[in-house]
Order: C-alpha cells, then sequence, then structure tokens
C-alpha cells in the first residue's frame, strides 16, 4: 500500500465525517466562486476603461441633467480630443420586464470616443443616415434575437412623448461589438429622441471625452468645471474608470461584501475542519503509535496528516468550484444583457487553488505535529 493510498483511506476512515467536511468545505468555494465572478462583472467598467477618457457630470447628481449648450463649450476647450453627450432612455423592449440599456446619444460621435467598438453588421454611415436607426451592441442583439433591418417599438418608463405615449418606432441599423468592455446597450439619435419628448428638451444627462493623453486629464478637467462653476447647472469631471467606480458603489461596496462574505465561510469553516481534524487525530493515537512502531518516520508521518487535510480541502474545494462554474455558465445565459462577460475568471480558479492548498496545510498543521510529536509507549497505552 503506498502513501497515496493510505492518505485517501484514512481521510475516509469515518465516511460520514469525511464527507460532511467535504460539503463544507465545498459550500465556501462555492460562495467564493459565484461572488467572484460577479463581483468581477460589476467592476469590469473600471477596468476596461481608456486611460485618457473623461466623464461630466452634474457635481450635485449624475442623474441631474446639464444644458446641451454645455456639449457645445466643452467641445471648444483646449485638450478636448472629442466628445460625446448622452441621455439615459430607460427603455425595455415589449413588456417592461424586458429591460433595454439604452442611451440617446449623437452616434457619429460615440463611436469617436468609444474607438473599441466596430460594427460586424451594418454600418454607422447606414445609421446616420436616418434618425429612427439605432445600432446595438452585440450581447444585446443576442439577447433579444434582434436583427439588422428589424424594426421594433422601444418604449422608455422614464420619458413621455408630445403626443402622449411612451414608445419610439426604430431600426437596426448596426449590430457592434468590442474586444473588451460591455455590448449589452443601445445607442439611439439624440435629435430624434429629442424633439419627440414632452420634458427635459435640449438637457444631456453626461458628456463622455477624450483627451488623448491622459497626462491632460487633470487640468481638461479642472477648465470644465471652473467654466461652469457658479451656474445653474455646475459640473463634476472625473475619470472613466472613477466614474464606473462610483457608479458601481450605488449597489455597494462590492469588493467589501465579498471580503466578508467569503472570509466569514472561511473561518467558520477553518474552525470547524481544523477542531475536527485535531479530534480526529487523538482518536488515531494508537494507528499512529503501531505506524512508527513499523518503521514509519516522524516526518513521514507528519505528511501523511497533512496530506490528508489537503486532500480534504481539495475534494471539497474543486467540488464547490467547480459546482460555482456550472451555474455561472447558466446565469451567463440567462442573464447576458445584464451581466455581459459573466464567466468565471482564470484568476478565481488559480486564487482558489492557491487558498485550498493553505486551507488543508493550516488545518492540518496542528495534529500533523500533535502525530509527529507523538510517543508510541503513550500512543499505545492510550485507551
Amino acid at each position: 500500500m503506498n502513501d497515496g493510498t493510505l492518505i485517501r483511506k484514512s481521510l475516509f476512515r469515518k465516511k460520514t465525517r469525511a464527507i460532511l467536511l467535504i460539503l463544507s468545505i465545498m459550500t465556501a468555494f462555492l460562495i467564493f466562486g459565484l461572488l467572484g465572478s460577479f463581483s468581477r462583472v460589476f467592476t469590469g467598467g473600471a477596468d476596461s476603461a481608456a486611460a485618457d477618457r473623461l466623464v461630466t457630470v452634474n457635481s450635485i447628481n449624475f442623474t441631474l441633467s446639464m444644458p446641451y449648450a454645455y456639449y457645445e463649450r466643452i467641445s471648444a476647450i483646449e485638450g478636448v480630443q472629442s466628445v460625446v453627450h448622452n441621455v439615459w432612455f430607460g427603455g425595455y423592449y415589449q413588456q417592461p420586464t424586458q429591460f433595454i440599456q439604452a442611451f440617446a446619444s449623437n452616434i457619429d460621435q460615440y463611436f469617436v470616443v468609444y474607438d473599441e467598438l466596430e460594427a460586424r453588421e451594418g454600418s454607422l454611415e447606414d445609421t446616420l443616415a436616418r434618425r429612427d436607426c439605432v445600432a446595438i451592441g452585440r450581447a444585446l442583439a443576442d439577447q433579444y434575437d434582434f436583427t439588422l433591418g428589424q424594426r421594433f417599438p422601444l418604449t422608455s418608463n422614464i420619458w413621455q412623448r408630445t403626443d402622449g405615449t411612451f414608445t419610439w418606432e426604430v431600426d437596426v441599423c448596426m449590430i457592434f461589438e468590442a474586444e473588451t468592455g460591455p455590448t449589452n446597450y443601445m445607442i439611439i439619435d439624440y435629435e430624434y429622441f429629442n424633439e419627440a419628448r414632452s420634458f427635459g428638451r435640449d438637457e444631456i444627462g453626461w458628456m463622455t471625452l477624450r483627451t488623448g493623453n491622459s497626462e491632460l486629464n487633470d487640468a481638461v478637467s479642472q477648465r470644465i468645471d471652473t467654466m461652469f462653476a457658479n451656474s445653474r447647472a455646475e459640473t463634476e469631471t472625473t475619470t472613466e474608470a472613477a466614474f464606473n467606480a462610483a457608479f458601481v458603489e450605488q449597489f455597494g461596496n462590492i469588493a467589501l461584501i465579498v471580503t466578508l462574505a467569503v472570509g466569514a465561510a472561511f473561518t467558520t469553516i477553518l474552525m470547524i475542519v481544523g477542531t475536527t481534524m485535531v479530534m480526529a487525530g487523538n482518536e488515531r493515537r494508537r494507528d499512529v503509535a503501531v505506524m512508527k512502531t513499523l518503521g514509519f518516520s516522524a516526518p513521514r508521518i507528519f505528511g501523511h496528516v497533512i496530506g490528508e487535510t489537503v486532500l480534504l480541502c481539495l475534494i471539497g474545494g474543486l467540488l464547490g468550484l467547480g459546482l460555482a462554474a456550472g451555474l455561472i455558465f447558466v446565469a451567463s445565459e440567462a442573464l447576458a444583457g445584464s451581466f455581459p462577460g459573466l464567466a468565471m475568471p482564470t484568476d478565481i480558479v488559480l486564487t482558489s487553488l492557491a487558498i485550498m492548498l493553505a486551507f488543508g496545510v493550516v488545518t492540518g498543521l496542528a495534529p500533523a505535529l500533535n502525530a509527529m510529536r507523538l510517543n508510541i509507549v503513550d500512543g499505545l497505552s492510550k485507551d
């Protein structure tokens, strides 16, 4: 019987206890995998932000609007290479539960500021040819099976038209993709939207601009905010990464939530597994003494006990991580529009493996030291 077989048989010496410990560890890594994957989606906007891209919003709150005239004045500021203005449309398709993330923008400039976006079906020229054309991201198109040339009603739960309705008829004139970043949204023509809305006309929600050089960001931000100081709608200009991070923090400190949830799970399970392994070690004092009598060296016995806890953690951890990956895969299909790019990140897998190994060593260290130091006479005399 080799060492590997001996470690495995020792682990499952009491099957019920081993299975319960494996389930406990599996739960911890299931939570870690799920929360880590969803956290990465929430923070992905900050990760994919361009270094030279700035966002200007109302200084009171980014949900408050600014006059359209701000766009023209910002366009003329030194250091501003390109700028796009946006209004949150708040749309849905067919029924309110089929939410669509839609922005009303000057579409021509949108694809200049976000130059990582590329047309895969249709073209920008086709989209600019008619006001009722929209550009749709690949993730959103796949979610609702939108096709090039399709005409459909886009309804807003915010904006009412002058005719009393809430619906704009639009045509899909372009489907775009991006190598990095989300594509779960739609862009509609600002003029088409603005001329029909019954309130807030000639107002914009936020502006995104490029400086062409991240070293100019601070100077350009200061120029913009100084220009509109003491106006009826003062501005606040920050980097795109900072703006995206602030937006995510509306839903809570995701990183802190993940850390606390996972930390609590691991701390609890660490105590359970550690205590159980110490108890199991005490139960096997006679077995250890017999092994030493048969010629097993103290370092070899130490390695057996550590190997047992590491194997326990690997079995439970891999089961939990595998279950999390399966659930993430299912969720990524159902939530493609809301959580684009949802997947199990490689660094989560690697971090999990490192934690499993460390977890196994830490929980096995005390019983392994006790077994290594056990005196044969004391072990054999144990009732």
